[in-house]
């Protein structure tokens, strides 16, 4: 009885950290967009492919593993990551899209989204430095 107990405290625990985990929507300094939750998404799958004025949107997304990655999908698009990555695959068999490109860790986000005016990523809040600025938290 006690091992369950346990187990029920550490299940809890567990969720209730992936619950209160914060992402952080970011673009590059330069970008001057005004963009909202509703943009996100749809820039996410692939219904808008440039910002509103014009330019070609990059999008960047961290690996399926990463927790920042389930909870803005969850959160910002309302989609499991298996379904996001179904609903990719579709897109790219019918060449309606190309999935967001992926990076390695929030560190590479951010350098990436530094150095490329025209993309947009996410990462974990804690972690975002003044290179970048946030246009959404989830």
């Amino acid at each position: 009885m006690k091992l369950l107990k346990k187990i029920c405290i550490i299940s809890f625990s567990m969720i209730s950290f992936i619950s209160f985990a914060e992402v952080s929507v970011i673009v590059n300094k330069g970008n001057t967009d005004v963009i909202n939750t509703k943009l996100i998404k749809r820039i996410y799958l692939g219904k808008v492919k440039s910002f509103p004025n014009g330019t070609k949107v990059n999008v960047l997304t961290l690996k399926d593993d990463a927790s920042a990655t389930t909870v803005f999908r969850q959160s910002a698009l309302k989609k499991s990551n298996s379904q996001f990555k179904s609903y990719w695959s579709k897109m790219a068999f019918t060449g309606k899209g190309t999935p967001p490109k992926k990076m390695a860790n929030d560190a590479d986000m951010i350098n990436a989204i530094k150095s490329d005016v025209t993309a947009i990523g996410f990462v974990d809040s804690t972690v975002v430095t003044t290179d970048v600025k946030v246009v959404a938290r989830y």
